[in-house]
């Protein structure tokens, strides 16, 4: 079972709450530009892995790209169920779904059925969050070392995507 959705990264970042001595107003960088990439990911709670891709735009080429970058990290002869949401490019007929996998939308409105927004905070929160970023060089390389960071820890994967309802009789 695989959850899959996309984040944008770049200049117009979130802050976050930080801790500082009572009494002081800590400063926190902003930034007005705009530029910006996708992060495309999909995460495998019960395995503990996941599969992303960066992008300079979320479209149709791009989400064909990501579905076979999760094709190739799906387990040896196993198949995958993908739940994803119903963006344009998820929906069109213009994909080429990969034989080791099957594309489940999930219902319009309903992000909180999708761990990966739950990934997205926590990444944000993590790493991503009250920083400039200078170029969009820096973007890309900031977006792939949250995601390589947070692979690199089955167990945070494991803790913020397992769903009871999803999950039921997997090990």
């Amino acid at each position: 079972m695989w959850f899959q959705d996309e984040a944008r990264i770049g200049q117009k970042n979130g802050l976050v709450r930080q801790w500082a001595r009572r009494g002081t107003r800590p400063r926190q960088p902003a930034d007005q530009r705009y530029q910006n990439a996708y992060l495309f990911g999909a995460i495998c709670p019960a395995r503990g892995t996941g599969a992303a891709i960066m992008m300079p735009k979320a479209n149709t080429h791009a989400m064909q790209l990501h579905l076979d970058e999760i094709s190739r990290t799906v387990a040896k002869r196993a198949h995958a169920v993908v739940l994803m949401d119903r963006a344009g490019w998820h929906t069109t007929g213009k994909l080429d779904v990969p034989g080791n996998m099957t594309i489940i939308l999930l219902p319009s409105r309903s992000p909180e059925l999708n761990p990966v927004e739950n990934i997205w905070q926590f990444m944000r929160q993590t790493w991503l969050s009250n920083r400039v970023f200078e170029t969009y060089d820096a973007i890309l390389e900031a977006g792939c070392e949250a995601w390589n960071r947070l692979v690199s820890d089955p167990n945070t994967i494991t803790s913020i995507g397992m769903r009871n309802w999803a999950h039921n009789g997997q090990s």
